[in-house]
């Protein structure tokens, strides 16, 4: 299993803008193989932070959803992003 977690930091002014442009993105990741969560949200408290989670059962299902391609964005310029993907070993109740 794959985590794909982190951070990502627009203008405050651009942040719902790309929040709605991504939207679809969401949409079709959900319904992809493998595909257990995708969500990119606004942070309740900075108002230039989008919180970034995906859950993959493999990096297969990752790369085959990220090579179909999909529309092309318009997308606002991200100043920043610390992004990280975690290989998961064991899932256990909390």
């Amino acid at each position: 299993m794959l985590i794909i977690a982190g951070s990502l930091f627009l203008d405050p002014a651009d942040r719902d803008r790309y929040l709605a442009a991504v939207g679809d993105v969401a949409r079709q990741a959900r319904s992809a193989p493998g595909c257990l969560d995708f969500a990119q949200v606004a942070d309740d408290l900075d108002p230039a932070r989008i919180v970034v989670y995906e859950r993959w059962e493999s990096e297969a299902d990752l790369l085959r959803f990220r090579e179909a391609g999909g529309p092309q964005l318009e997308l606002p310029p991200i100043r920043s992003a610390d992004v990280a993907k975690y290989r998961i070993a064991a899932v256990e109740a909390p």
